[in-house]
Order: structure tokens, then C-alpha cells, then sequence
């Protein structure tokens, strides 16, 4: 692959006035090994690309711009982990990731992202007594306790133990959250999450009792949504890259080899897991069908 040396070697594609809009198509076309970067010109911003294949970024950018928020795009970000250049009057890097994370995830996402957080943060504050005994999942499972009440269902997703509980939950459900909502649309992302949590809740509840919690079965059946999604209907753009998903497989054997220093809802996982694989196709099925 070639490299550039100078910015005369760049030529200027396009003007556009949002920055993170910028950014996103000049990592989309890094991804495609064409040279790019953005600049900042009075209140717009310019994304310049390799002068010889200028052209070619043309017809891209009349792709991207009438669908900017499509998975490729997103995922391309996503994976390079880069960010383009950006004179130094550019908005800070704190404004640049705020406006990057609001991008990706839609109400849906970002809604159960902040729950899990304030959930969290009360504990922290004194209220993890009152708080857990809210949403933890009832001692026993009755017509009489549901009506009482129905919130203890799901309750337990929204509990967290630790930091690294909270931060790997929610970090992935955003990620994986995000990528379904954009592509998708809310009501798919709102029933993946309440069959999710609804099955991998009572699944855990018959194993091991009451006291668990944790978004992780939502987060596993994130997973096998998009991953058999992405198998069963490649041209929607939703996919999930095959080392991530057999990191979190390994992790889910290493939870029932018994082997980590922490307490693992495996059976939460597992039905998470599965509950979001048979749902993606159902969904395409259906998709198909119509």
C-alpha cells in the first residue's frame, strides 16, 4: 500500500459541516486503503483524499452521504480504531468521542446503557441494599409476586457487582446495542432485549436461585443475534468479526470449567446466547418471507 508524505500529494474531495460526519467517511475510506484526512476550514470541515484516486471517492461519498449511519461505515470506524487528522482549532477529543458515541447508539441504547449506570452509581452511594432489593429476581416465583412486581422480571440486568462488571456489560451492549438499533430499528433492539433478559433470567433462576444479576445474558444474546444475523442475512450489513466471537465462546467455556477467580451466570450466558441465535433467524425468516 502506498504512503503520503505531504498534504500536496491529497487532494480535496468534499465540504461537509459535521465533523464526526467527516471523520467517519475518511476511516471508511482508509479502510478501503485510500489515503484521507479531514481539516478544519472556517466552521466546515474538508476531507481530502489520494489525488490519483479521487474518482473512485466521489462515487463513495454519494453512497455514504445518503446513508452515513449504515454498519459498514460504523464498523469500519469501529474496527481501524483510528481517527483522522485534524487541525489543531478542531473540536477537543472529548467533544470528537462524545459526538462519535452518541452517533452509534440510538434511544434504545443509550437509554438501558444509562439505567445500568445509575443502577450503579446508587449502589456505590450507599442504596446497593434497597436497589438490589428492588430489582433482584424474586426468592419465589408466583402469579402473586409478578403482579407485585412485574419490573423483578428484568430487574436483574440492570444490577452490576463491580466495575469490570459494569464497564464489559455495557461497553459491548453499546457496541452490539448500537449497531442493531441503527440497523434495525428500536423494536427490534427493544424485543431482543426483553427476550434476552426474560429467558436468560429464569434460566439462571432455576439453576442457581435469586441472587444474580448482570446485563451479560443480554450481552450474549447481542452476540448471537448478530452473529447469525450476519450469516443469515450478510447483505443487512450487521455482523460481528469471527476472533470476537470465539474470545467470548472461550470465555463462556473458561465460566463453566469453573477456572475464574469471579462467580460466572453461566446459565445466563448460555440461554442468552442461545435466545439471541434463534431469534436473528426467526427475525430473517420472517424478513424473508415479506
Amino acid at each position: 500500500m502506498s504512503e503520503y508524505n505531504s498534504a500536496d500529494e491529497l487532494s480535496p474531495l468534499v465540504q461537509v459541516k459535521q465533523h464526526n460526519i467527516a471523520l467517519l467517511f475518511a476511516n471508511y475510506l482508509t479502510s478501503l486503503d485510500i489515503d484521507a484526512k479531514v481539516q478544519k476550514y472556517d466552521s466546515d470541515y474538508v476531507i481530502y483524499c489520494a489525488s490519483n484516486k479521487i474518482d473512485q471517492a466521489k462515487e463513495i461519498f454519494a453512497e455514504f452521504i445518503a446513508d452515513p449511519y449504515q454498519e459498514k461505515y460504523q464498523q469500519a470506524a469501529w474496527q481501524s480504531g483510528q481517527v483522522s487528522q485534524v487541525q489543531d482549532n478542531s473540536p477537543s477529543l472529548i467533544t470528537s468521542f462524545k459526538q462519535q458515541f452518541l452517533a452509534h447508539a440510538g434511544v434504545v441504547t443509550l437509554t438501558v446503557f444509562a439505567l445500568c449506570w445509575l443502577v450503579f452509581i446508587a449502589s456505590l452511594l450507599g442504596f446497593a441494599r434497597p436497589t438490589f432489593e428492588l430489582l433482584h429476581f424474586y426468592p419465589k416465583l408466583t402469579i402473586e409476586a409478578f403482579f407485585d412486581s412485574p419490573l423483578r422480571l428484568l430487574g436483574p440486568a440492570l444490577f452490576h457487582f463491580s466495575w469490570l462488571h459494569i464497564v464489559f456489560n455495557t461497553m459491548w451492549w453499546w457496541q452490539l446495542g448500537g449497531s442493531v438499533e441503527r440497523t434495525l430499528g428500536k423494536g427490534a433492539l427493544i424485543n431482543l432485549f426483553l427476550i434476552t433478559a426474560l429467558v436468560s433470567n429464569l434460566g439462571q433462576f432455576m439453576v442457581s436461585g435469586p441472587n444474580f444479576g448482570g446485563l451479560s445474558g443480554v450481552v450474549y444474546g447481542l452476540v448471537g443475534y448478530v452473529w447469525w444475523y450476519g450469516w443469515l442475512a450478510p447483505e443487512k450489513g450487521l455482523m460481528i468479526s469471527k476472533p470476537i466471537i470465539g474470545f467470548l465462546l472461550f470465555w463462556l467455556l473458561l465460566g463453566y470449567a469453573d477456572v475464574l477467580p469471579v462467580n460466572m451466570a453461566n446459565t445466563a450466558h448460555l440461554l442468552g446466547l442461545v435466545s439471541g441465535c434463534l431469534l436473528a433467524a426467526v427475525n430473517v425468516l420472517l424478513m424473508k418471507r415479506h
